[in-house]
């Protein structure tokens, strides 16, 4: 599966923004999709996964009620709809795809390039 984020950019806090990750190669809709984020000098961290079908999602408790994920099998692709941004979500954002829709890096088999995400106060 090769990965494909987009949809990154420069917004002032308090916007929005929509991130994609657009998948080709083998069956999209047989992969758990996980968002992650790198901010400068920090480890990657979980932001929200969402399983196979789309019937179950989570959040990390920082984005909690401001981003959605979702996902749209026919169009093998993977949103994280971002609400209410916070200059603490300046981040480079990749998209992941593997088995569960887990919390663990370790956990994802394929991962996008990275789009960056830059909130300003």
């Amino acid at each position: 599966v090769q990965l494909q984020a987009s949809g990154g950019g420069l917004v002032q806090a308090g916007g929005s923004l929509r991130l994609s990750c657009a998948a080709s190669g083998r069956a999209f809709n047989s992969y758990s999709m996980g968002w992650f984020r790198q901010a400068p000098g920090k480890e990657r961290e979980f932001v929200a996964a969402i399983t196979w079908n789309g019937g179950s999602t989570y959040y990390a408790d920082s984005v909690k009620g401001r981003f959605t994920i979702s996902r749209d099998n026919a169009k093998n692709t993977v949103y994280l709809q971002m609400n209410s941004l916070k200059p603490e979500d300046t981040a480079v954002y990749y998209c992941a795809a593997g088995r569960f829709a887990v919390r663990g890096t370790g956990m994802y088999d394929y991962w996008g390039q990275g789009t960056l995400v830059t909130v300003s106060s």
